[in-house]
């Protein structure tokens, strides 16, 4: 998507909020904007129609959607701010170390069991869908779901997406919006609130909530902070910067459907003009080891189905989505230190080991199963058939990996060219890391 059409996004969203005429220049080029941005307007300005009596401009909001963000005050200890999960240094990911945030880290019955997400390259998911057909290949396959927001996809719109965690007992744990609402009203920002929305906006607590979501919303589709663009498989794409010999073989394999097939569903080419996002917004069950480390995991019983639940209620009957996950972006991945859905891996080259080797070498990813037939621990048997086999899955225990130890360092080397420019790289990990287990609030 280019960066004229999420920026024009962003100012129809501030039209749509008050129910005004959207200017017709506004709509230049709309009519070839992706699907996904049209829903959003959609959706939009029915949820914000002629809330406000004052036009919001997209400054205004972005400026108070960046004082919310940071703000730890809005939390029920007065302590957590979203960008203590979500650090613009770490690519609005979590920062190093954080395992399980929020009110969890002192409440473990409130502790969450998903890892928290980077918040960048969201603004063109779209909706959740049941059935995708993809136009970039055969458009009479069901590609199965796609889109929607959190790990399960339960949140349509980035205002739904803002909604949940400053409600979740696992993250902000304000128990009702109107105590959001009172927060907000008695900070610093509440004159900048005014000036924005207008005099009355805390008149009434359902206008100031959708004030403070609408905020947030905009904040989020702030190009500078969450869709610069400008790492250096960017400037390559562009032709303004080179790759170095390994990071090109680690692209090859990458995009080879014989070796990693990472592509398949995170595409790595420019499309319709666009740089890629590196996720085709579908769901896989990968088979992930359980993580220990996650409070809920000490009841055998208890399972994070994904699509399934037990945080999504409407899809529980499915049982052919359980154990599935959204598939999420790899940029700014090589900053990450929590990988897949529960956190287990703690480092890129273990994560990368295990899709190399999950299915031909299963005794290093499961350890209770060192001496039987490889079974995924993380799933109920009879769900077991939903974990994905294609490559480089699929292999038979003891066969050869289609990716080698080596091939897996190039593949390293060109997700680390994923990184943003304004994110620090770490350093290349060495071989032979170690696997640990991390989980964090988020969703």
């Amino acid at each position: 998507m280019s960066s004229f059409l999420c920026s024009r996004t962003r100012e129809i969203l501030a039209w749509v909020a008050t129910g005004s005429a959207i200017p017709a220049f506004a709509l230049l080029g709309w009519a070839h904007a992706p699907a996904a941005l049209a829903e959003e307007v959609a959706s939009t300005k029915s949820f914000y129609a002629s809330s406000f009596s004052q036009m919001p401009s997209v400054a205004g909001l972005t400026t108070i959607g960046r004082a919310l963000f940071f703000d730890p005050s809005l939390s029920a200890s007065g302590r957590i701010a979203c960008s203590g999960c979500h650090d613009p240094r770490f690519a609005y990911g979590p920062p190093p170390g954080l395992s399980l945030a929020g009110p969890g880290k002192q409440n473990r019955s409130h502790a969450g069991f998903r890892a928290t997400p980077s918040l960048r390259y969201l603004q063109a998911t779209p909706r959740f869908a049941e059935h995708r057909f993809d136009e970039s290949g055969d458009e009479s396959i069901d590609q199965g779901p796609s889109g929607g927001h959190m790990w399960d996809g339960r949140a349509d719109t980035l205002h739904d997406q803002a909604l949940l965690p400053l409600l979740s007992p696992s993250e902000m744990a304000n128990k009702r919006p109107e105590d959001l609402v009172a927060k907000a009203r008695r900070a610093t920002y509440a004159a900048q609130f005014r000036a924005v929305f207008g005099d009355d906006v805390f008149d009434n607590n359902e206008r100031a909530f959708k004030a403070i979501l609408l905020a947030l919303e905009v904040f989020q589709q702030s190009p500078a902070d969450f869709y610069p663009y400008s790492s250096r498989y960017d400037a390559w794409l562009r032709g303004r910067g080179r790759l170095s010999e390994q990071e090109l073989r680690g692209l090859a394999i990458f995009n080879d459907s014989r070796k990693g097939n990472c592509a398949s569903c995170h595409p790595s080419q420019v499309r319709n003009g666009a740089l890629p996002q590196f996720t085709d917004y579908g769901y896989a069950a990968l088979g992930v080891p359980r993580n220990a480390a996650i409070p809920a995991n000490a009841d055998p019983r208890f399972f994070d189905l994904g699509l399934c639940g037990p945080q999504r209620k409407d899809l529980s009957d499915h049982h052919e989505y359980c154990g599935m996950f959204k598939v999420p972006t790899l940029r700014n991945v090589a900053v990450r230190r929590e990988f897949f859905h529960n956190g287990k891996f703690s480092d890129l080259e273990r994560s990368v080991q295990f899709y190399a080797k999950r299915d031909t070498a299963p005794e290093r990813w499961y350890a209770r199963l060192r001496r039987t037939a490889a079974t995924f621990d993380d799933l109920p048997p009879a769900l077991q058939a939903n974990v994905n086999r294609d490559p480089p899955f699929g292999r038979k225990r003891g066969e050869q990996s289609p990716i080698s130890d080596e091939e897996i360092g190039d593949v390293i080397a060109f997700l680390r060219t994923l990184t943003d420019a304004d994110i620090s790289v770490p350093p290349m990990a060495a071989t032979g890391t170690r696997e640990t287990g991390h989980g964090s609030p988020i969703e």
